[in-house]
Protein backbone atom coordinates (compact mmCIF):
# COMPACT_ATOMS: atom_id res chain seq x y z
CA UNK A 1 0.00 0.00 0.00
CA UNK A 2 1.16 3.48 -0.78
CA UNK A 3 1.26 5.74 2.24
CA UNK A 4 -0.02 9.24 1.48
CA UNK A 5 2.73 11.83 1.76
CA UNK A 6 2.08 14.84 3.95
CA UNK A 7 3.26 18.24 2.81
CA UNK A 8 6.38 19.28 4.81
CA UNK A 9 4.92 22.73 5.54
CA UNK A 10 1.78 21.15 7.01
CA UNK A 11 3.93 18.75 9.02
CA UNK A 12 5.91 21.67 10.47
CA UNK A 13 2.68 23.43 11.42
CA UNK A 14 1.35 20.30 13.11
CA UNK A 15 4.56 20.01 15.12
CA UNK A 16 5.08 23.70 15.95
CA UNK A 17 1.47 24.65 16.80
CA UNK A 18 1.23 22.56 20.01
CA UNK A 19 4.60 23.93 21.07
CA UNK A 20 3.30 27.48 20.68
CA UNK A 21 0.23 26.51 22.69
CA UNK A 22 2.47 25.24 25.50
CA UNK A 23 4.19 28.63 25.67
CA UNK A 24 0.81 30.39 25.73
CA UNK A 25 -0.25 28.10 28.61
CA UNK A 26 3.00 28.83 30.45
CA UNK A 27 2.56 32.59 30.06
CA UNK A 28 -1.06 32.29 31.19
CA UNK A 29 -0.05 30.41 34.33
CA UNK A 30 2.62 33.03 35.07
CA UNK A 31 0.08 35.84 34.64
CA UNK A 32 -2.36 33.96 36.89
CA UNK A 33 0.30 33.62 39.58
CA UNK A 34 1.29 37.27 39.28
CA UNK A 35 -2.27 38.57 39.51
CA UNK A 36 -3.39 36.24 42.32
CA UNK A 37 -0.15 35.99 44.28
CA UNK A 38 -1.50 37.06 47.67
CA UNK A 39 -4.63 34.92 47.37
CA UNK A 40 -2.63 31.85 46.38
CA UNK A 41 -0.17 32.44 49.19
CA UNK A 42 -2.98 32.82 51.74
CA UNK A 43 -4.75 29.67 50.52
CA UNK A 44 -1.52 27.69 50.49
CA UNK A 45 -1.83 26.92 46.78
CA UNK A 46 1.21 28.90 45.67
CA UNK A 47 3.49 25.85 45.91
CA UNK A 48 1.32 23.91 43.46
CA UNK A 49 1.35 26.67 40.86
CA UNK A 50 5.09 27.24 41.19
CA UNK A 51 5.64 23.49 40.84
CA UNK A 52 3.47 23.51 37.73
CA UNK A 53 5.62 26.28 36.22
CA UNK A 54 8.78 24.41 37.22
CA UNK A 55 7.51 21.37 35.31
CA UNK A 56 6.10 23.15 32.25
CA UNK A 57 9.04 25.47 31.59
CA UNK A 58 11.76 22.84 31.02
CA UNK A 59 9.35 20.72 29.00
CA UNK A 60 8.54 23.61 26.67
CA UNK A 61 12.20 24.56 26.31
CA UNK A 62 13.28 20.99 25.57
CA UNK A 63 10.48 20.52 23.04
CA UNK A 64 11.50 23.72 21.26
CA UNK A 65 15.13 22.60 21.24
CA UNK A 66 14.14 19.22 19.81
CA UNK A 67 11.98 20.77 17.08
CA UNK A 68 14.69 23.26 16.08
CA UNK A 69 17.27 20.47 15.99
CA UNK A 70 15.07 18.37 13.69
CA UNK A 71 14.31 21.31 11.39
CA UNK A 72 18.02 22.13 11.06
CA UNK A 73 18.81 18.47 10.37
CA UNK A 74 16.21 18.46 7.60
CA UNK A 75 13.94 15.88 9.19
CA UNK A 76 11.02 18.31 9.51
Amino acid sequence: MNQPKINPAVLRLLVIFPNVLSYILLVGVLVYIATNFTGLKTAGALNFWLLLVAILCPMAIYTTYSIVKRIRAGVL
